[in-house]
């Protein structure tokens, strides 16, 4: 997977995670990949919604450690 940009939130607590992700995602050009690295545990649940409601795809969440990891395509 060739990941274009990578956030690190870890730390951060919602809504952060995401409002950073919102920000980079638009300074990212259409099917580029985003990768955020998060400790937020309710961070799973929260990159799911927020792929629904922008339309973005979430490609992979997985966990390694404390760290929730989240791939994000823009839209």
């Amino acid at each position: 997977m060739n990941i274009d940009k990578e956030l690190d939130t870890r730390g951060l607590n919602c809504p952060l995670p995401i409002l950073k992700a919102k920000k980079a995602l638009t300074e990212m050009g259409s099917g580029q990949l985003l990768k955020v690295v998060s400790t937020d545990a309710g961070s799973t649940r929260d990159f799911q919604a927020f792929a629904k409601q922008t339309g973005n795809e979430l490609i992979e969440q997985q966990t390694v450690g404390a760290d929730f990891i989240h791939v994000l395509k823009r839209r």
